[in-house]
């Protein structure tokens, strides 16, 4: 070739013909010799593949981004279904129980047992009560309990977040102080609960806070027994490190065994359920987060789907949010909670067993669903566990409230869906599948609202 690669580059492309018989035209310049790469539709077909909007970093990609990407980076944050709150711009609601907890802290030196059901809150309030004790210059140590967690290992973890030079027998210019060393290098390599707290009553200058959560998971009896014995000895001896156990449970026994002994020194703190005005305090919070407006009558259908759950009305803003986006809007109307309902049956339909996706869809077809619909609610609305009474208080009929609870007390005798529990405060009942009651109020809830007339109309690019 003429010239080699250095004449090549110094021609003028032609323009590429568009006669039929363009194909069999000579190539010249670096535009033809690429124009014909047998490999192109390999690679607008990989192209035309969804990508991700934005990068791990949570910067933009300006290249595949539109007027919405900002925003739905902004949501994301704004509402964290399967996460707990961690910064506190976007906290809502709770302020009470968490002035108790920190007065119960500060005020009484109590430890601090926090305890629900599953989705009402506690990690997030437990992730606010470190902020504020770090704030106040507290060693904060937070662990998250697992199966195999044991007496041993969490403590010496504890010790290990505390500094050497904070016990009163190291200045802070000893030379072990100087190193880093902690408190955890003074224990044995096995040691009692009692020699946690003689070495915690050596702590000066500085408190700390051992936060437990989900101590639920937990197995070992052991571990519970010893873990009631140190609160006590803490407590006794008036040391500087207070302990904050959270977990999901009906009652304090469930979560902390060998109570007669520690019930004055530790304040137990059920978690309730959020209030309407508490919901809607979270709806405001997330659109100032995101950019994003609630329609009003959208706002009050989320506080009444939610039941008091903030975990329910953060997964209907999260998925109700994105649908608005994707329809570039930046208002979200009832449609959108529509479309966020199926999203969420469809994510706890996939968690549940089939065997229980063969009854539901039984009684479904039964026409069973509006009883359903209501002991459901009944569930939510109680915030776990519930009482005929309950299901009673949840129906607008007398009839439909019969008829409900004659079904929960059928299926509880046969273990389909529910389970009877009996203690010395009587007969309660409870579904045996986590999400379960969710599945059955978005259902019921989803049928209702598409039935009703004056949706909250649609508006264009908002």
């Amino acid at each position: 070739m003429a010239g080699g690669l250095s004449s090549l580059f110094k021609r003028k492309p032609r323009k590429a013909p568009s006669a039929p018989g363009a194909l069999n035209a000579p190539a010249s310049g670096l535009t033809d010799l690429f124009a014909h790469d047998p490999h192109r539709g390999e690679q607008e077909k990989a192209s035309a593949l969804p990508r991700f909007k934005s990068t791990a970093a949570d910067q933009v990609d300006r290249r595949r981004s539109d007027r919405f990407t900002s925003m739905r980076i902004k949501l994301r944050n704004a509402f964290t279904p399967s996460q707990p709150v961690a910064d506190r711009r976007l906290f809502a609601g709770r302020t009470e129980i968490l002035s108790t907890m920190i007065s119960s802290i500060e005020d009484q030196r109590l430890h601090l047992v926090l305890y629900g059901e599953r989705g009402i809150g506690k990690t997030s309030l437990l992730h606010m009560l470190s902020d504020a004790a770090r704030e106040a210059r507290y060693i904060v140590v937070y662990s998250s309990c697992g199966a195999a967690s044991n007496f041993q290992d969490t403590f010496r973890t504890a010790a290990a977040d505390i500094p050497l030079l904070y016990h009163t027998g190291f200045g802070p210019t000893t030379e072990e102080a100087e190193a880093g060393s902690t408190l955890a290098e003074l224990l044995p390599e096995k040691f009692t609960p009692r020699q946690f707290a003689d070495l915690c009553v050596k702590l000066t200058g500085t408190r700390a806070l051992i936060i437990l959560d989900e101590f639920d998971r937990a197995e070992s009896h052991e571990f519970r027994r010893d873990l009631a014995e140190v609160l006590k000895s803490l407590s006794d001896r008036s040391v500087r490190v207070q302990v904050v156990i959270g977990g999901v449970a009906a009652d304090l026994g469930q979560l902390v065994e060998h109570i007669p002994s520690i019930r004055r020194n530790i304040l137990a703190v059920r978690v309730p359920l959020m209030t309407e005005d508490e919901i809607r305090a979270l709806i405001a919070t997330g659109e100032r987060a995101s950019g994003l407006v609630f329609d009003a009558m959208v706002r009050d259908l989320i506080s009444t789907i939610a039941c008091g759950w903030p975990y329910v009305a953060t997964l209907i803003c999260h998925h109700a949010g994105l649908h608005a986006i994707e329809s570039a809007r930046s208002t979200v109307l009832t449609d959108d909670v529509l479309f966020a309902l199926d999203e969420a049956l469809q994510e706890l339909r996939a968690r549940m067993g089939r065997s229980i996706h063969v009854q539901v869809d039984r009684m479904m077809n039964e026409g069973m669903g509006k009883l359903l619909t209501l002991i459901a609610g009944a569930a939510l609305k109680s915030g776990g566990p519930f009482s005929l009474a309950d299901v009673e208080a949840s129906a607008s009929k007398a009839s439909d409230a019969q008829a409900a609870k004659r079904l929960v007390e059928q299926l509880s005798a046969e273990r389909v869906l529910l389970e009877r529990r009996d203690d010395a405060y009587g007969a309660s009942y409870a579904f045996l599948e986590d999400g379960l009651p969710q599945y059955l109020w978005f259902l019921g809830t989803k049928q209702s609202v598409e039935d009703r007339p004056g949706k909250a109309p649609r508006v264009s690019n908002g």
